[in-house]
């Protein structure tokens, strides 16, 4: 939450200089404050992980924040049951008519598949137009990122000759947007996929500011339309054991799978994962729903646009 003094005070500026938020008593007297509505579209098979872990990054604030799961109506889940679904989710039919403060489109395992191959993308595309108008800012992260980048830019993807997966060592590129309040010029990131959207063409668009980058994992923090769209290419609400779990599923189904990178100490996956990652995924997530959500949005939820 910010920090709340006299508009006067002579410490604000030196305050304000080192990118810390602070409101004036003005701004605090006339605030009006409700819960956040905030929509996840949850797209990966093991939702009841991934509901964990979104929750988990998103509770760090004084903020209430009303969470709304949904799911695609036009695909079968093979991975969570369909009574969980009915009893805990929302189909888009039945939410679209409403206005979200914040909206966070999560990834999915969909690699192999060009967008256009997906069997759900027509109704992918129809979520991302809503957003665009019923939403204050969207949270993209990874294939998410990736789809939405396409969707709304253009911007095309490739294979990578070796899967990304691990943690991987990023660099703040603009330190004075509020999303990176907070960061380490270096921080860490993991990342799990095998397709990354084209960086030449993400560094070529003038709509797109890229935020933090990585030598190996590209653009990873990338922002458009001062933070209404928001691109995470990686996955920072992933916990200690996420990585260790994909990688031993995946030697159990005998894939080529190597040892994520970084990631057990002295690479051997015999001993624990280190977590070396959730102070920045907090703050990330802190940031987003605080400076791109709850600082922007409007009292007035209907008057989103």
């Amino acid at each position: 939450m910010p920090i709340r003094v006299k508009a006067d005070l002579p410490a604000k500026a030196v305050i304000e200089s080192e990118n810390i938020f602070i409101m004036d008593e003005n701004r605090a007297i006339n605030q009006e404050i409700r819960p956040l509505e905030i929509a996840i579209l949850n797209l990966m098979p093991l939702k009841h992980d991934t509901e964990i872990q979104l929750l988990r990054v998103l509770s760090n604030t004084p903020l209430q924040v009303n969470v709304t799961f949904a799911y695609i109506a036009s695909h079968v889940s093979k991975n969570t049951p369909a009574s969980h679904l009915n009893q805990f989710y929302s189909t888009f039919d039945e939410i679209k008519h409403k206005k979200f403060d914040g909206f966070v489109i999560t990834g999915a395992p969909l690699d192999d598949f060009a967008f256009e191959e997906v069997d759900y993308w027509e109704e992918m595309k129809e979520i991302m137009e809503f957003t665009k108008k019923n939403v204050t800012s969207t949270l993209h992260i990874c294939w998410g990122a990736l789809a939405g980048l396409y969707y709304h830019y253009g911007i095309p993807t490739r294979r990578i000759d070796h899967k990304r997966f691990g943690i991987f060592e990023h660099e703040v590129v603009h330190r004075k947007v509020p999303l990176m309040r907070g960061f380490d010029d270096v921080f860490l990131m993991p990342h799990s996929r095998h397709i990354e959207s084209v960086f030449e063409d993400i560094w070529a668009n003038e709509e797109l500011n890229v935020l933090a980058e990585s030598k190996e994992a590209g653009p990873s923090i990338i922002m458009a339309e001062e933070g209404k769209q928001i691109f995470i290419t990686g996955h920072p609400e992933y916990d200690r054991i996420t990585l260790d779990t994909e990688y031993k599923r995946d030697l159990s189904r005998g894939l080529n799978i190597q040892v994520p990178y970084n990631y057990y100490k002295d690479d051997n996956p015999n001993n624990p994962p280190l977590l070396t990652w959730r102070a920045h995924s907090n703050a990330l997530y802190t940031n987003w729903l605080n400076y791109y959500v709850y600082q922007t949005t409007p009292y007035d939820i209907n008057e989103i646009d």
